[in-house]
């Protein structure tokens, strides 16, 4: 009799158990198929994580009930043991993103390439082939410039290739243009039994870390710093750093492409840049208007800001605070509206006001005087786009997180999502960059000049222009941006995280919920730990291997908890 080890899709259940394969299933079972078994009385789906195992002696071992279909290769049933490790997260979680969003019971028939790019037709001295000998190689190319050559590059290997994009619809304009130029694509996860089936080229965004492929030939991240590929979630894992392991597991080269790359992927990999010339060409032209002399009551409009939404040309109005206004203050007795429940500072909805924190909404008063004369200090995008529409005379739109589409005005207000929605723009305005610079977080540098580099790409690099209004014109943010070289900043400020042992100097992860303090209790002293800071606490050590041991070897405790390993908002 033939013997599996199933790894059950059971939240609650992080274990695996012996299962034996009736002869009649045996040809379609294999390492990574889903299969359905019989656990504690009820029927449940899994995934085949060895084979031809002995089970314990003494113990009854029933059949698998069902073959479901398809599931991850072995290759990747094997590295979700690593990313469970990783990430402190179950490894069924992994497996599931792994899987088939259908159940797949057979694999199409993949054509070979019409049109393959041969692996030595790129020139030795090029930055492609630069990054493609280095290995692990993280490529720093301007926001406007084409980066196709390196897909083309890592669709010259024998193995398929795998190419991470931010979004599922780049992926699928990716896949068109590909395959009309006749090359065997698979764009995931809707294709994924095609790229199962031997496609030579996988595209997906950040599940597609994860896409059937038993072995790539080469790695290709694009905009690799956008922070769309971490999961929100617990396990919080990161789409590019699955990807470069498979890489190094299989040997291939991995590069990331990005304009802006994070401290901690320049740790990782080798530099590769372009010349200094084209980096300038393919970076927007940044205005700096300084607003330290402006009286703080004159709002966000600066004489410069008007003059340039009433000009020609389309402007994209950037402000990362929704609604009508964030805050407010009692015109009469000056005294901040915040909430009489949990403190936290009351804005503008409808016609009354909503607590940003717990969501308690009232009359629009003041609480320690009554006075119904409220004065905006921190205006909403709504309002905003209220004011520049009574500036330019005609309708403006507006674009949030929550909106689908570019309202088509020729001037737009929004949060960063705009950024997103607005394929083009002549100009991009920031209104408060100093929200951005100041945030309380110590990611908040990078995450700002990835504000900008995602400007540039909106107006497409020179003569585009990115203006950015702030009381801080020397911060090295901006300096970096100005010179159109993110080297600027990102060498002050390796040094700076290496001094106060901050990520990826150190390996940190944030835990929380009911079970967090039995947890942090008991924690080897081979991490530290600092909090609760508002019902978090902070878990650091000096590597990803210090700090994931510790988590493995601490057994979770019952109840709530959530853990967040390399987390973006600390």
């Amino acid at each position: 009799m033939r013997y599996i080890r199933v790894l059950p899709d059971v939240a609650a259940i992080d274990k695996v158990f012996d299962y034996a394969v009736p002869e009649a299933m045996a040809a379609d079972v294999r390492i990574g198929t889903m299969v359905r078994i019989e656990l504690h009385g009820r029927r449940v789906g899994g995934w085949v994580v060895d084979d031809d195992v002995t089970p314990p002696e003494g113990v009854a071992v029933r059949p698998i009930a069902k073959v479901t279909g398809w599931g991850p290769p072995a290759s990747l049933v094997a590295l979700s043991e690593w990313a469970a490790w990783r990430w402190a997260g179950p490894r069924a979680r992994f497996l599931g993103t792994a899987s088939p969003p259908v159940a797949v019971r057979a694999l199409p028939t993949v054509l070979e390439a019409i049109a393959r790019p041969e692996a030595g037709a790129l020139p030795r001295e090029s930055l492609v082939a630069e990054a493609f000998a280095a290995g692990r190689a993280v490529v720093r190319l301007p926001p406007a410039a084409d980066r196709r050559a390196l897909v083309t590059a890592a669709m010259g290997l024998d193995d398929p290739a795998l190419v991470l994009v931010p979004s599922v619809a780049r992926a699928e304009a990716m896949g068109r243009a590909l395959r009309a130029d006749g090359h065997s694509v698979a764009v995931v996860p809707g294709e994924w039994s095609r790229a199962a089936a031997g496609a030579h080229v996988v595209i997906g965004a950040r599940a597609a870390a994860w896409a059937p492929v038993e072995r790539v030939g080469a790695v290709v991240v694009l905009d690799a710093h956008d922070e769309v590929y971490q999961e929100e979630r617990a396990p919080t894992w990161n789409a590019w750093q699955v990807a470069a392991e498979r890489a190094a597991r299989d040997g291939a080269p991995c590069v990331l492409v990005t304009p802006c790359p994070t401290i901690d992927q320049q740790q990782w990999g080798t530099l590769v840049t372009t010349t200094r010339a084209d980096e300038r060409a393919g970076w927007a032209a940044v205005e700096v208007i300084d607003r330290r002399s402006d009286d703080p009551r004159s709002g966000l409009f600066s004489p410069r800001l008007v003059d340039l939404v009433r000009g020609e040309g389309r402007v994209v109005c950037v402000l990362n605070r929704k609604g009508r206004a964030r805050l407010l203050a009692c015109a009469k007795c000056g005294e901040l509206c915040r909430c009489e429940q949990c403190g936290a500072a009351v804005g503008q909805h409808d016609v009354g006001l909503r607590c940003s924190g717990c969501g308690l909404e009232r009359p629009g008063l003041c609480l320690a005087c009554g006075s119904l004369q409220l004065k905006r200090l921190r205006l909403g995008v709504t309002r905003v786009r209220e004011e520049v529409a009574a500036l330019v005379g005609e309708p403006v739109g507006e674009v949030t997180g929550d909106d689908a589409d570019d309202p088509g005005a020729r001037v737009v207000v929004g949060t960063e999502a705009v950024l997103h929605q607005v394929r083009r723009a002549t100009t991009v305005v920031f209104l408060d960059f100093d929200q951005e610079l100041l945030a309380p977080r110590f990611r908040a540098p990078e995450q700002a000049m990835a504000l900008l580099a995602r400007a540039a790409r909106v107006v497409g690099g020179r003569p585009g222009r990115v203006v950015v209004q702030t009381r801080l014109p020397d911060h090295e943010v901006i300096a970096a941006a100005v010179a159109a070289d993110p080297g600027l900043l990102s060498r002050p400020e390796a040094a700076r995280r290496r001094e106060l042992s901050q990520p990826p100097f150190a390996a940190w992860a944030l835990v929380s919920g009911d079970a967090a303090p039995a947890l942090v209790d008991a924690l080897p002293e081979t991490v530290r730990t600092a909090g609760p800071d508002d019902g978090r606490w902070l878990i650091s050590a000096p590597s990803h291997d210090a700090l994931c041991d510790a988590l493995t070897a601490t057994g979770r405790p019952p109840g709530r908890l959530r853990v967040e390993v390399d987390p973006l908002r600390a």
